[in-house]
């Protein structure tokens, strides 16, 4: 199983990106995704995740409102745009996949880990 995520960069605060991930050696709609992010000289915290369906999603409430999380099954891949962005938001964003289809803030919950994309917002 490879997760691939991509789209981070550098961005102005109140700027906006996406991020992708795209998974393959897996049957991708029986996976719940999440999104984490670790920013510099801390703990890796929970963002997003979505389950296998997409229709029941879960936000911290750090970015509640101003990212979203999706996934489009037929292509194996699940999005996180990120608008309004904030300084406070500069982190690696990880995306992760378990099998199950619910929900989960818990990071030990997830067995596939991508490598992760920077995304840095400059005040």
């Amino acid at each position: 199983v490879q997760l691939q995520a991509s789209g981070g960069g550098l961005v102005q605060a109140g700027g906006s990106l996406r991020l992708s991930c795209a998974a393959s050696g897996v049957s991708f709609s029986n996976l719940a995704m999440g999104w984490f992010r670790q920013a510099p000289g801390k703990e890796r915290e929970f963002v997003a995740d979505i389950s296998w369906g997409g229709r029941i999603t879960d936000y911290a409430d750090s970015v509640k409102g101003r990212f979203t999380i999706s996934r489009d099954n037929a292509k194996n891949t699940v999005y996180l745009q990120m608008n309004s962005l904030k300084p406070e938001d500069t982190a690696v964003y990880y995306c992760a996949a378990r099998w199950g289809g619910t929900v989960s803030r818990i990071a030990d919950a997830y067995t596939y880990w991508g490598q992760g994309t920077l995304v840095t917002v400059s005040s």
